[in-house]
């Protein structure tokens, strides 16, 4: 039986601390990121008003007919933009099926852009009014909350405060909205099985309803429950690489409600922000020592590595 460990917590920041006291918000977040592979980030700059919007326009395209949704499920796209329909998405390793439905948000690029070839273009539900405007929104505030982190990550390693702006610029990042529907009852299927993310760092918000949980290095799962409107922020498997580890990108799951919640839905939207496409994944030389051999010798760009992972999960 799982060991869940009630004692353990993430830290909990607020981002606006990053601007009073840079090096000691890098050090407390860092630290958290080294531990756990999470943090919970309060103060983040994502306006209230903005995030109720979205919520609402997810809410209401999930509820949606089922044919009109796989209307706008492109096949053979890897799940990279548009709906990925019930019971597709598996986690890596894992033979059942997530229990969950999602519509993806990329990047808008304009025509002729050098990464056009490897990031699609963004489709748009016909039948929920204001959906696209809303939710350009809301990638471009996750973007900008997103690099503030990634500032203080860079603090934090030693670079300089800026070193991940070129990394990131013009990066393949995804925004998901998730809709995880009632549970009929007992069986193998979870909300999402345990997984590592792919990519650079993941801003989650949304995980206020219980479910969300880490396994931590003492291999107990841990309840990760930020207030609302904060964000549950974690590491991925790019970073992971970058830093050889000393960022950890932590294994988590969604795990089934109890029974008196089956019948309640849940929602969420991740946002998975990634390297820009070109950008080779090769360990900081900081982060390799006689104590931390390198672990990952061969480079890899980070759109061959989003590939290789998209193929484990059965989205390509």
């Amino acid at each position: 039986m799982d060991t869940i460990a009630t004692h353990k917590h993430v830290a909990s920041v607020s981002l606006a601390d990053s601007l009073r006291d840079p090096e000691g918000f890098a050090a407390e977040l860092g630290k958290s990121f080294e531990t756990y592979g999470f943090a919970i980030i309060a103060d983040h700059g994502i306006p209230a008003d903005l995030i109720a919007r979205a919520e609402d326009k997810a809410k209401a395209f999930f509820a949606l007919p089922e044919a009109v949704k796989r209307g706008y499920h492109i096949a053979g796209g890897g799940g990279a933009r548009g709906y990925t329909p019930f019971g597709i998405e598996t986690a890596k390793g894992a033979s059942a099926y997530d229990l969950k439905e999602f519509w993806h948000v990329g990047r808008e690029l304009p025509d002729g852009h050098r990464f056009n070839e490897v990031m699609a273009a963004n489709v748009w539900p016909r039948e929920i009014e204001g959906f696209k405007q809303t939710f350009l929104e809301l990638f471009d505030a996750f973007d900008t909350a997103g690099l503030r982190i990634l500032e203080a990550i860079a603090r934090y390693l030693g670079l300089a405060p800026d070193y991940f702006e070129d990394t990131v610029s013009d990066g393949n990042s995804v925004l998901r909205l998730l809709h995880y529907p009632p549970i009929p009852g007992d069986g193998p299927n979870v909300r999402a099985g345990a997984h590592e993310d792919i990519n650079t760092i993941t801003l989650l918000l949304g995980a206020e309803e219980a479910g969300l949980q880490l396994l931590d290095r003492d291999g107990d799962w841990v309840p990760v429950t930020p207030p609302p409107g904060a964000l549950a922020v974690n590491i991925g498997d790019m970073l992971q690489r970058l830093t050889n580890n000393v960022m950890r990108s932590t294994t988590h799951r969604v795990v089934n409600p109890p029974p008196e919640r089956r019948g309640v839905s849940r929602y969420s939207m991740p946002f998975f922000l990634h390297f820009r496409p070109d950008f080779l994944i090769e360990t900081l030389p900081d982060c390799v020592s006689a104590e931390r051999p390198n672990l990952y010798p061969e480079p890899i760009t980070a759109h061959d590595y989003l590939l290789e992972r998209l193929r484990e999960i059965k989205l390509a």
